[in-house]
């Protein structure tokens, strides 16, 4: 259910009717939402904040925040936040339905039990989608774990068009730009259905068509920007993302780029890429199945057809002046070997590692 901050935030009020103590989670970005903290002021609902937490957020910050959310005896959670909050506030509530305290990791091992814990998610950033995904990403041991579960979706999200206002005009760009990559990819996917294809549709229209008022901070901008980023959400949910974002993780680690800086980053190579090597189709659905998938793409992007829509991403790209990065040979040897190949099951075009390396030297600058 989608509700929103109209009339002084009274679906808000409306869905904590029944709640006797909430887990709030949250980032830093909380106390910039003065409107939201307002209201808060005004809710007799006891909440417990939980904001011990980091971008690329620990199972150990899960494990803590489950800790408090049985000690204070919480019957529901709210996550208030950008893509990390609303992902830890899915693993708490997802663990806090298995038995034990989840030492040593012990919960990444458990089977899944499903968690009917009332959930409601208000996004602050527009772009990662995750209010709307079965999918969480925790850290452990350094290393990334994915976790899923279709009960951990928030039941509830809050669009609240003031939330993004104060986000820089760097993350504003970046995380706009993750949204368009989820849509393109899940729309290229071979997981894609009817159904994905229509939600990446309207994403990418949504993005297209509130990008100027989005990044000029007006509330119609925001707003719509929400809506295209919880449509990306609902997209990926069906396909999961593709090359563009398994080759992208390493250039945010390497370069310190924000991630949707480097999903258009590399989506802006794949496009043009996939439509000069479509004979190497690995979508059962056939090559022609394919081609007219990259043409509707292009069409939703308002072009003519594919290629017309991949100039347009590229254009789209240098419009908000992305850095592309300087790369050393060692550092793309670094990058080649950094996708896993099991990511690109999704992809409907075969890379192989000399594709992927190829790929990286038109992405990124040589030094």
């Amino acid at each position: 259910m989608i509700i929103t901050a109209e009339n002084n935030y009274k679906g808000l009020d409306e869905w904590l009717e029944d709640k006797k103590k909430v887990l709030l989670v949250c980032d830093s970005s909380i106390r910039f939402l003065d409107s939201f903290n307002e209201k808060l002021e005004t809710i007799i609902t006891p909440m417990i904040r939980f904001s011990d937490f980091q971008p690329n957020p620990l199972y150990e910050s899960v494990v803590e925040g489950v800790k408090l959310f049985r000690e204070e005896k919480c019957d529901s959670i709210m996550a208030v936040g950008g893509g990390s909050a609303i992902d830890v506030a899915k693993c708490i509530k997802l663990y806090s339905n298995l038995p034990g305290t989840g030492d040593d990791g012990a919960w990444l091992k458990e089977q899944i039990v499903p968690s009917s814990i009332p959930f409601l998610a208000m996004p602050t950033t527009a772009g990662t989608g995750s209010e709307a995904t079965r999918y969480a990403v925790v850290y452990y041991g350094g290393v990334k774990q994915s976790v899923t579960s279709e009960s951990f979706i928030p039941g509830t999200v809050l669009m609240d068009p003031n939330a993004p206002k104060t986000l820089p005009l760097y993350q504003k760009k970046s995380t706009m730009c993750d949204a368009l990559c989820h849509a393109i990819e899940s729309f290229w996917s071979m997981n894609s259905t009817e159904e994905s294809k229509e939600y990446s549709r309207k994403a990418i229209q949504g993005v297209l068509a509130n990008m100027d008022d989005y990044l000029a901070n007006t509330e119609q901008g925001n707003a719509g920007m929400l809506d295209a980023a919880y449509m990306a959400g609902k997209a990926i949910n069906i396909t999961q993302t593709t090359a563009g974002h398994a080759m992208c993780y390493k250039v945010t680690s390497l370069f310190g780029c924000a991630h949707g800086h480097a999903a258009i980053l590399c989506d802006r190579v794949l496009f043009p890429w996939m439509i000069k090597n479509i004979d190497k189709c690995i979508d059962p659905r056939g090559e022609e199945y394919l081609k007219k998938t990259l043409d509707e793409i292009g069409i939703a992007m308002g072009s003519e057809n594919a290629k017309s829509g991949a100039e347009k991403l590229k254009e789209l790209f240098e419009q908000l002046e992305f850095e592309i990065p300087e790369v050393t040979g060692e550092q793309y040897e670094e990058l080649k070997t950094s996708v896993n190949l099991i990511r690109l099951k999704n992809h409907p075009i075969i890379l192989s590692r000399s594709d992927i390396e190829h790929l990286y030297h038109v992405i990124l600058k040589d030094v």
